[in-house]
């Protein structure tokens, strides 16, 4: 089964739960995001796009349906085999950051390396590039606490990208931050994913962001309601 599409999803389908206490998350939802594309997934809280996001990132496996991840049916996948797509494949952004706060922001970074096996030297230089890259040159050597909201996004997202995966997930990166910091991190997604070559994909309640799209799927009640390609 071939796919041109960085992201494949097919007819997917998510139930928690059984009999009567069974909820349906997400209900026959089809959708792609091609390289070098940003795509925001729109919709209230409840509406499902954590879920969905959650399994394209291959931490939550779908009822039915098949989600393809750069050509690998990840849904068919045994569970035990979906960390090395996601280590291989995927970077992900938080809302809450998830950085380790006795480490600075280099090494937050330098973690991401050392996991791919790329330690010492390399790693550090590897890290202060990236973090340069995101604006973050001159705080290399502050700590999660020493840092604004802003500023941790931006070494969330440096550790997201660092491995040079194809698909960067983002889930609400903008939720804890402010109007302005919140639309520059968007801005520097976009920016990576076009320089990058790498496939974006935003889930978010925060239309303030619109602009940075290039696609925006409207999900509530875990369908899609409608599709929009931004000019």
């Amino acid at each position: 089964m071939k796919t041109n599409y960085a992201v494949d999803v097919r007819n997917i389908r998510k139930e928690f739960g059984k009999g009567h206490a069974k909820v349906v998350a997400i209900d026959d939802v089809s959708m792609q995001a091609g390289t070098g594309e940003v795509l925001l997934i729109l919709g209230p809280s409840g509406s499902g796009k954590t879920t969905l996001l959650s399994m394209i990132g291959c931490i939550l496996t779908p009822t039915s349906g098949e989600i393809l991840v750069n050509g690998e049916n990840v849904s068919k996948m045994p569970e035990n085999s979906l960390p090395r797509v996601r280590k291989k494949h995927i970077g992900f952004v938080f809302q809450s950051f998830n950085l380790l706060k006795s480490l600075t922001a280099q090494e937050n970074v330098e973690v991401a390396l050392n996991l791919n096996g790329i330690k010492g030297k390399e790693a550090k230089e590897k890290a202060g590039k990236i973090l340069a890259e995101v604006g973050l040159g001159k705080r290399l050597d502050f700590y999660p606490a020493d840092l604004s909201g802003g500023e941790k996004q931006r070494v969330s997202i440096a550790r997201a990208i660092i491995n040079n995966p194809k698909i960067v997930l983002a889930d609400e990166p903008t939720g804890n931050l402010d109007s302005k910091a919140g639309h520059k991190i968007a801005e520097i997604l976009r920016d990576l994913a076009k320089k990058h070559e790498a496939t974006v994909i935003i889930v978010t309640h925060d239309n303030r962001i619109e602009n940075i799209a290039d696609r925006i799927i409207y999900l509530e009640d875990g369908t899609i309601k409608k599709q929009e390609v931004k000019e």
